[in-house]
Formats: C-alpha cells, sequence, structure tokens
C-alpha cells in the first residue's frame, strides 16, 4: 500500500471551522487520529469518518483451480502486485496473495487505486504446491518431477537437505515467482540463499536417497 503520508479533508477548528481543509494525518488509535492542518499547521485531535469501501471481484488461484468471491476495500487505497491479504469466502479463511490487476477487458496493471480495478487475480499461498526437479544422485539413474504441499512460509534453502513427503534432496537452485518480493534475482544458487515456498516457481536438487542407497 501507499507510503505517502495519508491526507483527510476535514474542518480545522483554527482557522476554518465551517469548511473542509486538508489535514495530515500524524497519528491514529482508539478511534481518533492526530491531524495536523495543512494551511495554518494547527494540530488537534478528531474522530474520522469510516472510510467508504468498494466491492471488486477476486479471483483466486490454488493447485490448477480457481475460485470467483469478492472483498470489500477502503476507497483511495492503492493494492499492488506481490501484495497479500486475508480473504473471507463461504467455504475457508485464505491468505492470498495479489498476482495481476484488471482495470478493463484487456488491460492489466502491476497497480491501482481499488476503485480503477475491475478483477484482483491472485494466488492462495497460506498453503502451497511446489515443483521439484531431483536431478540423480551418485548410483542413481533417471530425474523426476514431485510435487510437494507445504506451508506457504517453509524455506528452501540452497546447499541444505531436504526430508518431505518421503523424498530426499539436496537443494541445488531455486527459481523464485514474478510476484516475489525482496530477492533481487530470479535463480538463487549460491550457498546458503533461501526463499519461502510461497515465493518459489520451481526448487533443483539432487537425490540423497540414492545417494545413501549407493553408499550402504
Amino acid at each position: 500500500m501507499s507510503e505517502s503520508t495519508e491526507r483527510v479533508a476535514v474542518p480545522c477548528p483554527s482557522c476554518a471551522p465551517d469548511v473542509e481543509t486538508v489535514h495530515e494525518v500524524l497519528t491514529e488509535g482508539g478511534g481518533f487520529a492526530t491531524l495536523r492542518c495543512t494551511q495554518c499547521q494547527h494540530v488537534h485531535k478528531e474522530q474520522l469518518p469510516e472510510a467508504e469501501e468498494v466491492e471488486r471481484d477476486v479471483i483466486v488461484s490454488q493447485d490448477g483451480d480457481s475460485l470467483s468471491t469478492t472483498v470489500e476495500a477502503p476507497r483511495g487505497e492503492t493494492i499492488a502486485r506481490g501484495e497479500e491479504f486475508v480473504l473471507e469466502t463461504e467455504d475457508a479463511i485464505l491468505e492470498v496473495r495479489i498476482t495481476d490487476l484488471q482495470l478493463g477487458a484487456e488491460e492489466r496493471t502491476e497497480e491501482a487505486e481499488v476503485e480503477d480495478v475491475e478483477t484482483i487475480w491472485t494466488r492462495a499461498v497460506g498453503n502451497v504446491s511446489v515443483n521439484v526437479t531431483i536431478n540423480p544422485g551418485e548410483g542413481g539413474a533417471d530425474s523426476r518431477g514431485v510435487s510437494l504441499q507445504v506451508p506457504g512460509d517453509y524455506e528452501f534453502t540452497v546447499g541444505e537437505v531436504e526430508e518431505v513427503e518421503d523424498e530426499a534432496f539436496e537443494v541445488t537452485n531455486i527459481f523464485v515467482r514474478e510476484d516475489a518480493r525482496g530477492y533481487g534475482f530470479d535463480k538463487l544458487d549460491h550457498e546458503g540463499d533461501a526463499a519461502f515456498a510461497k515465493d518459489v516457481k520451481r526448487v533443483y536438487g539432487v537425490d540423497e536417497s540414492s545417494q545413501a542407497w549407493s553408499a550402504w
């Protein structure tokens, strides 16, 4: 969401008690906000009116399936690809990440004010499927692909051995998704590089189970 100073229009008891002027929101709490008038710099407390909300369509993708629902958000709020929020549906409460914002039939963007958005495209990130390619270790035969079900905040680390769902492999490469934030690269291949499962597009590893069998 926007990092700029929040502003509201309210009467100023010092310079404009009968008309609304622009105020900066300094702090909020207990139902009241500390405001500073941009005209005369007078600081005072006011109870702010609840923000008007707008309803928007939401598409959630999860494990190849999708569901349609709606969400209410404050008018004027800026939303962007990569942001996460909790979505309540009739069947479940989901943690989702915004993957795209649809403004019209053929217009999409990465960031917009919520009232300009027609559909919010998301994917579930609370629990995710991670695609893993496991290459043969010493004494192994062929590579194989598996899909692992893990919590979204499960962490994969290059150089570490993972033991998940009866699979054992050493992580060699991690490819991260386009909507992931804070990584800087789409490929992680240095020892110690790590990524959360919800940010992962694919993990590559070396089969540790075949190495263990060969050594035995």
